[in-house]
């Protein structure tokens, strides 16, 4: 007794082999806050290019200072759920501003963005109805459909004959809903949300966007997917996390007043939960307020994403069908990209590796992310130093450079 566990997972030892091989890309840790230039590992003044803090607001000063002032006020924590005593003025003025942000009646915040959909989609989703799920939506979505007592069906990536075709044969269904990320986080590319909303009209399902990735990159001054194509009253859901351009923690659904409430009373992970914390609920509303008066961080932010995309493309590397300040860098093959990022640290560049069993051996990846913060200068060292590495590991291109 006392050794069940241990017994039972001695023998993982993919980390262990990893590390050993110098292979180990996971868990750096960082000595610096997460600017353009970072201190990782000990290591001085690598060029970050694996961060989602897309408008580089995580040290913009008044978000520093809103967090301290309201520390100060506040506390370190509600010390409690938002359903009993974890709800502030703050948490209030938080979700007034993302209904009004978003276009909806109503905003509710939670601890996290994984929590939100751990809840919305049980919560939304009864038995006898039916989530439709794109096959590379975040986990947070497909963790969220398996708590939920409707039936799941997954759909081929952003392929609108494969939704209309499972619609097609789900109308015994009590409701249908389609749930799929605005940007999805590893390729890099737009949910084709007209096309889906049109199919949800047709077959009469309902429509939620997890904008994560897209809130603060997509819309008028940061509002989302479905500000994006202007179909904002068609999406029914808008849900999102304030780890990315809002430079904090924590996340949020959006939507009518009525079903708000609903979730509000019955979202297992919202009232189970202790509450965002003063200083992530304080860091959030000064980066909405930033966001909202000043739309320049990202309109540089897709400056950099579109002379990046036309470098990497020039040079060769396949980064599918990337449209946004994620590009991955595709290495299809797992051995490389484990090398491949160790290499690049080695040369000062931090970047992601996205590898089997995550996604298939034929689709391992380099993510390569971007911030409105970076210069140019930065951009060409970190794709200079992605070519050297590329060519010393014999990664194929689409096009060879001479």
């Amino acid at each position: 007794m006392g050794k069940l566990l241990r017994d039972r997972f001695s023998s993982f030892r993919l980390a262990e082999d990893a590390k050993k091989n110098g292979y180990y890309a996971f868990f750096r840790t960082f000595q610096s806050k997460q600017e353009t230039q970072v201190k990782v590992n000990g290591k001085e003044d690598v060029l970050m290019f694996g961060s989602n803090s897309y408008l580089g607001l995580t040290t913009h000063p008044k978000v520093i200072e809103a967090a301290e002032a309201a520390v100060r006020k506040y506390g370190s924590s509600c010390s409690g759920s938002r359903f009993l005593n974890g709800t502030t003025d703050m948490h209030e003025q938080l979700e007034n501003m993302l209904a009004t942000f978003l276009n909806k009646e109503e905003a509710l915040v939670f601890s996290t963005g994984f929590q939100v959909n751990l809840g919305v989609l049980p919560t939304i989703a009864k038995q006898g109805d039916v989530l439709l799920l794109d096959r590379l939506n975040h986990a947070s979505l497909y963790e969220g459909a398996k708590l939920s007592d409707a039936s799941s069906v997954i759909f081929r990536h952003n392929d609108m004959q494969a939704l209309e075709k499972k619609l097609s044969q789900l109308q015994d269904a009590n409701h249908r809903i389609i749930a799929v990320d605005g940007i999805f986080s590893m390729e890099g590319n737009i949910a084709k949300l007209p096309e889906i909303v049109e199919l949800a009209k047709k077959y009469n399902a309902s429509v939620m966007s997890d904008c994560a990735h897209a809130v603060g990159v997509l819309g008028d001054h940061g509002r989302g997917t479905p500000d994006h194509f202007g179909i904002s009253d068609d999406v029914e859901l808008i849900g999102g996390t304030f780890s990315k351009s809002l430079a904090s923690l924590g996340g949020f659904v959006a939507g009518d007043k009525e079903t708000i409430q609903y979730i509000r009373h019955v979202a297992r992970s919202l009232i189970f939960s202790a509450s965002m914390t003063p200083s992530s609920t304080a860091a959030t509303i000064a980066a909405l307020e930033i966001m909202q008066s000043d739309d320049s961080r990202r309109l540089k932010l897709w400056e950099n994403t579109n002379y990046s995309l036309k470098r990497l493309k020039e040079l060769g590397f396949d980064t599918g069908h990337a449209e946004t300040p994620i590009i991955p860098i595709y290495i299809r093959d797992n051995e490389k990209a484990y090398k491949m990022t160790m290499r690049l640290f080695e040369e000062g560049v931090f970047v992601n590796p996205v590898v089997a069993p995550a996604v298939a051996p034929s689709d391992t990846l380099i993510r390569f992310s971007l911030m409105a913060t970076h210069t140019i200068e930065q951009i060409d060292i970190a794709i200079d130093k992605i070519l050297k590495v590329a060519n010393e590991l014999d990664v194929k291109r689409q096009t060879e450079v001479a």
